[in-house]
């Protein structure tokens, strides 16, 4: 029912929002988790979509065949499919993610990566800039590493016969 909504809503950039959200929900973390919130969810949505919309109907028709109502079609069919996308978008995302919350962090925070970054840009101390940009390539990293590793765990029929 939302779908012709999610083109639009996904075409307003979440950090003009910024300011809206720290008025409504103050300058702490929960402003930063609902831009994050915010700026990712939209393409998720069309992205898992998407991939219901790539379920090839024969699934559909043997699931009922072998007796399926429609809520087991639902929770054996279509779910390991979405939930199989939805870890690899959100590895995907990872890069969209860090870049809102070093965005919300440097606008308004009192701490963390993004404020520290944007704290000494001002005496262009690239020696102390480095390595906190090294430090959250390295997060981002062991997120996408854990994601890879779930997805591996969970959805070993997803890889397709890669090793």
């Amino acid at each position: 029912a939302l779908s012709p909504f999610m083109p639009v809503v996904s075409m307003i950039p979440p950090l003009a929002l910024l300011p809206m959200l720290f008025i409504v929900f103050g300058l702490d973390e929960l402003s930063k988790v609902m831009l994050i919130v915010i700026g990712i969810t939209p393409m998720l949505a069309r992205d898992l979509e998407h991939r219901a919309r790539e379920i090839p109907a024969e699934l559909f028709i043997k699931a009922q065949t072998l007796g399926a109502n429609s809520w087991t079609v639902v929770l054996r069919v279509v779910l390991p499919q979405l939930l199989s996308r939805l870890i690899t978008s959100l590895r995907l995302l990872l890069g969209s993610a860090w870049l809102f919350l070093i965005s919300a962090e440097a606008i308004s925070a009192t701490a963390g990566l993004g404020y520290r970054i944007f704290l000494v840009r001002r005496y262009m101390a690239m020696d102390v800039i480095i390595p906190y940009v090294i430090w959250i390539t390295l997060l981002a990293w062991l997120m996408d590493l854990a994601l890879r590793q779930l997805h591996k765990a969970c959805f070993p029929w997803a890889e397709g016969g890669r090793e």
